[in-house]
């Protein structure tokens, strides 16, 4: 696998602010990390991805700045479209959705650049949205997503043709939206395979929060895309919060440090028949039955370890790494740490080079093992 961090823990949407982070950031990191090469996970919103497409001299003076930074790129988060640090994000990073036109538009726009900065020999992806958050979403809507996916498909098989590099879209599921689970997209893609989505250009992303969060087994998970016949393009190395007794007042105290106004942090309750849901940490808090385990969608870095009584999903994380890492194409999985919680992470006692090379480290120590074992 190759390992990346993803740059959208980072607050830049133009093509300067890119470069500053990439210097002030991302070099740092690999430096106190100790690697003489580093894999970024760029995040690109839509206008600068759409600049960088058609511009050979800004690719230019962002490919000078990778590698004298010893950086390579070869994944991008098209996730969020823009605004990611706006004070405010909640429901507007699923927009627009991939029932309008802007989101292949910028997906297109991506695998362009991306292509263009590939390595060779090594294949390229980019990971989006589930489709929308679950409503408003129409029949309507599900057609013209399952149209733009077809196009997707044709267009990054003649971006192949023409460049002969291989970008493929990873579709990454997510509590609360249309494509939930890992099985819902595997359904939903397997079904429309016939309708001009190929598998050889979309499969998906495991992001391991998200996995956890929805109480999936990952072996499971696992099986059940490679049975699909469908590819995992990425896997997003993720902790959320586990808390196994939410009724407890000192859980709840410390929960409550949890609850921030940029980000959705929605919450899953293992009740023995079904998973109940709550779409954010403060509905939980008050309307969640609070008689069994919970599971937070809020990003932990990966070698933190929170006060009890919380704890995070780490383990979840290394157990599809290794899952993964039986996989025969494991060696063309792309790993990118996306810990982008770093601004709202309540009680963070390190600056964000230290914390991001601190869990590169825990990465290498502990998921490339995994990865390799028989």
């Amino acid at each position: 696998m190759l390992l990346s961090y993803c740059t959208n823990v980072h607050p830049a949407e133009d093509l300067d602010g890119v470069i500053r982070q990439l210097r002030d950031y991302a070099g740092p990191i690999r430096r106190t990390a100790g690697l003489a090469t580093l894999g970024v996970g760029l995040w690109l919103p839509a206008g600068l991805a759409r600049q960088l497409a058609s511009s050979v001299q800004d690719r230019t003076a962002l490919r000078s700045v990778l590698e004298a930074e010893g950086l390579q790129l070869h994944t991008i988060n098209a996730f969020p479209y823009g605004g990611f640090h706006n004070e405010v994000v909640k429901l507007d990073v699923y927009k627009p959705t991939w029932a309008e036109r802007e989101r292949l538009e910028y997906t297109l726009d991506c695998a362009e650049v991306l292509a263009a900065f590939l390595p060779e020999g090594t294949t390229g992806s980019i990971s989006t949205l589930p489709l929308a958050w679950r409503e408003p979403w129409t029949q309507d809507d599900d057609d013209a997503a399952t149209a733009a996916f077809a196009e997707l498909s044709s267009r990054l098989s003649g971006l192949r043709e023409r460049t002969g590099k291989t970008v493929r879209v990873a579709v990454e599921p997510e509590p609360g939206c249309v494509l939930d689970t890992v099985a819902d997209v595997v359904g939903w893609l397997g079904a429309r395979i016939e309708r001009g989505i190929d598998p050889e250009f979309v499969g998906l992303c495991v992001d391991t929060c998200h996995l956890a969060v929805s109480f999936a087994d990952p072996a499971g998970a696992v099986s059940q895309i490679a049975a699909a016949g469908l590819r995992i393009v990425k896997v997003q190395a993720s902790a959320a919060l586990h808390v196994p007794d939410p009724a407890d007042p000192a859980a709840r105290s410390a929960l409550a440090a949890f609850v921030e106004p940029r980000y959705l942090h929605q919450v899953r309750e293992s009740q023995p028949e079904r998973i109940v849901a709550a779409d954010d940490l403060a509905e939980a808090l008050t309307e969640l039955p609070g008689e069994n385990a919970w599971r937070v969608h809020f990003h932990i870095p990966l070698h933190h370890v929170p006060s009890a009584p919380l704890e995070t999903t780490v383990d979840v994380l290394r157990q599809t790494v290794a899952e993964v890492g039986r996989l025969p194409y494991a060696s063309e999985v792309h790993l990118d740490i996306e810990t982008y919680t770093w601004s709202v992470l309540p009680g963070a006692t390190v600056g964000i080079t230290d914390g991001i090379a601190a869990e590169i480290a825990w990465a290498q120590s502990n998921l490339f093992a995994a990865a390799s074992a028989p």
